[in-house]
Parts: structure tokens; C-alpha cells; sequence
């Protein structure tokens, strides 16, 4: 609790600092000094930083995080819609990443040092470091404006924008094939991205297991194949879980850019209006939820560490 204090106090204070009035985005370009000063007061923006403050966090201590300057709505409401829009797009990404990653990590870890190895580490680090808005305008280039000005089928062109076509939102299974092919490019850009940076975690991860004394002992027992497969992902587990709970914040905020370029909107794309617009009450509101994710990802991780590493049980000798 004390560190999601720290957090929001200072994002509280570099916000409330910041250059810029947001009264005077709601107001007429015409409207009177006294008209932003009546606008400033309604807001309770006339008042002592700290009163503010005050303010501000006993109304969140009873769950009112205020009212978004921009939209009028309560900050509640408007990130009840964003957050499962992220989760969706986030969960669906992370799932993959952690699949197709240690797959990809495991390949290169039974090849270490041969050229199939450099080769999928170099692919690997060069997809780790592209901007993801970049790989995502790349994808929109080739599978959206690219297929269609090859003639491919409409069927075959897969959308860019938006959770759904325009026109009205589909029922039933129409509903999701519609949002399947539309989650296409967003989901492949940041599993992508995930994948590999996992990869290349899984890989020296699985390197280091392979070279530890247990592992040589079973293999001088003659086990192999499957069974010391399975036995090196056992002995992996423990680092591997650490980063899912570390990346699980991820499935919230790791998608501002991607979901600003395929006009989803999801909390990154709620997050960088609300920035923009001054909005302060849905920034704070967002970067409790932010901070509570990974508060909450880290203690997960301490709590099931050992469940999956029984040396770190209390309980043994």
C-alpha cells in the first residue's frame, strides 16, 4: 500500500504541475475571465495543490475516482470500458507470446551454437527492438492496403481499425468472426513482440538448466526425450513464471501505441486521450489500476514461486 501511495502522489503532483490548464480546453475560446474562473471553482481546481490532494484521495479511498474533465462521465465508467477491451487484446497476446516464445527458445537451446540458432537470435532481436507502432503500420501496409491493391479477396483483407466493421456491430457468430479477423493484426504485433523477447529468456534459461549437475546425472541414467524434456521445463519453471506474473501488467498498459494505431479503444488509447486532454481525473484514475497490476503481479509472483520450487517451501529441511 505504501509503494501505490508513493506512485500515485507523484503522478498526482507532476500532473496537477504540469503546463497547460484543462479548464481552458472546456471553455469557448471566447469565454470571459470570469466564466474560467466559475469553470476553474466548479472543477475544484481553485483550491491549494494539497487541498486537492486531500480531496482527491479520500473520495478514492470510498472508490470515486471524479468525474473525467473531457467527457463528463466518472472516471469508473470509463475505464469499466476500456479495461476489458485491453485485457481481451493483452491476455489473447501474452497467452501467445509465452507459447510460441518458449517453443522458439526451447528450438534454439537443443541447437545452441549452430547456424539455425544465430539465425533465429538474430530474427528474434531484430523483432524485440522494432517500435511496435512501426511493425504495426507495416503490417496495415502489406495485409490491409497492400492486399487490396494486389486484387486479393476481400475475405483475404484483413481490417486495420476498430473492434468491428463500420456499418453496425454483427450478432451472434457474426459477432465473433468479425472481432476474430479484426484482432488479427493488433494481437499479431504484440505477440510477436513478446515472443520474442521471451525467447531469447527461455533460451539461456533452458542453457543454464541443461548445464546444471541434476541434468547430466539424468542423462547418465539414460533418460532422454520426452522425459528430460519435460524434466528441464520443471526445473525452468520457477524463472519462467516469475516473468508471466511479471508481464501480466502488460496485458493493461503494454498496448498504448499499438491500440492508438488500430483505434482500439482500450486503455492505452484512453490513457494517451486523457494525457492529451488534460484530463487528470482519468490519468490518476488509470494509473491506480496500472500500479495496483503490478503491485499485484509481484506479490502473485512471491506467493507462487514456491509451489513451483519446492526448495523455497518454508516447510523443508
Amino acid at each position: 500500500m505504501l509503494l501505490l501511495w508513493l506512485v500515485v502522489t507523484v503522478v498526482f503532483v507532476l500532473a496537477r504541475s504540469a503546463p497547460g490548464d484543462p479548464v481552458l480546453m472546456l471553455v469557448s475560446p471566447t469565454a470571459s475571465a470570469s466564466e474560467i474562473a466559475s469553470a476553474r471553482t466548479r472543477l475544484g481546481l481553485d483550491a491549494p495543490l494539497a487541498v486537492q490532494y486531500a480531496r482527491w484521495a479520500r473520495a478514492a479511498l470510498h472508490g470515486d475516482f471524479g468525474t473525467s474533465i473531457a467527457t463528463g462521465r466518472s472516471v469508473r465508467a470509463v475505464l469499466a470500458d476500456a479495461l476489458p477491451v485491453s485485457l481481451f487484446l493483452g491476455g489473447v497476446s501474452l497467452l501467445l507470446s509465452f507459447a510460441i516464445g518458449v517453443a522458439i527458445g526451447a528450438f534454439q537451446a537443443r541447437r545452441a551454437g549452430t547456424r539455425s540458432d544465430l539465425s533465429v537470435t538474430m530474427a528474434t532481436t531484430a523483432v524485440a527492438a522494432a517500435p511496435a507502432f512501426w511493425l504495426a503500420l507495416g503490417l496495415i501496409a502489406v495485409f490491409t492496403y497492400g492486399a487490396a491493391r494486389l486484387g486479393f479477396p476481400a475475405a483475404l483483407r484483413l481490417p486495420a481499425f476498430g473492434l468491428h466493421a463500420p456499418g453496425g456491430v454483427p450478432s451472434g457468430s457474426a459477432w465473433l468472426g468479425d472481432l476474430i479477423r479484426h484482432s488479427i493484426l493488433p494481437v499479431g504485433v504484440l505477440a510477436a513482440i513478446g515472443a520474442a523477447g521471451i525467447a531469447r529468456y527461455a533460451r539461456s534459461t533452458l542453457l543454464d538448466v541443461v548445464g546444471l549437475e541434476a541434468i547430466r546425472a539424468a542423462r547418465g541414467r539414460g533418460l532422454g526425450g520426452a522425459r528430460l524434456a519435460a524434466h528441464v521445463l520443471r526445473i525452468a519453471l520457477p524463472g519462467l513464471m516469475v516473468l508471466f506474473a511479471l508481464a501480466l501488467p502488460g496485458t493493461i498498459a503494454g498496448s498504448v501505441f499499438v491500440e492508438s494505431v488500430f483505434a482500439w479503444p482500450g486503455m492505452g488509447r484512453a490513457m494517451t486521450t486523457a494525457i492529451v486532454a488534460r484530463d487528470i481525473p482519468v490519468v490518476l484514475g488509470a494509473t491506480v489500476l496500472y500500479a495496483t497490476a503490478v503491485i499485484a503481479a509481484n506479490l502473485f509472483a512471491d506467493l507462487a514461486l514456491p509451489f513451483a520450487d519446492p526448495r523455497l517451501r518454508s516447510d523443508q529441511p
